[in-house]
């Protein structure tokens, strides 16, 4: 069994998502056939509905497992920090007072 990398909300969102997907590719499908990409949508619709019972994305357990992956998160979490840090800093031009 795999281990699971997307959580219930995750997990809710796609397969709202995945089935809203499904239901619009059909009905296109059903009304007139287009060129193929309406299958597409249904195929990818029905992938993000697996993902969503499964709760395994293979993306996101490729991107978490690589060296890229790693290295974007890591920029991620420095770029948070320092806005946090920004935002904790008190506004020096708000704090002085005018000498007019």
């Amino acid at each position: 069994m795999v281990q699971k990398n997307v959580g219930t909300v995750n997990a809710l969102i796609r397969i709202t998502c995945g089935l809203t997907a499904v239901s619009y590719g059909t009905a296109r499908l059903v009304k007139k056939a287009q060129n193929g990409t309406d299958g597409l949508l249904i195929l990818m619709g029905a992938m993000k509905v697996a993902e969503g019972i499964v709760r395994y994305c293979p993306v996101t357990d490729m991107i978490d497992n690589t060296q890229m992956g790693q290295n974007l998160m890591q920029g991620m979490q420095q770029q948070a920090t320092q806005m946090t840090q920004q935002q904790n800093q008190p506004n020096s031009q708000q704090n002085q007072t005018s000498s007019y």
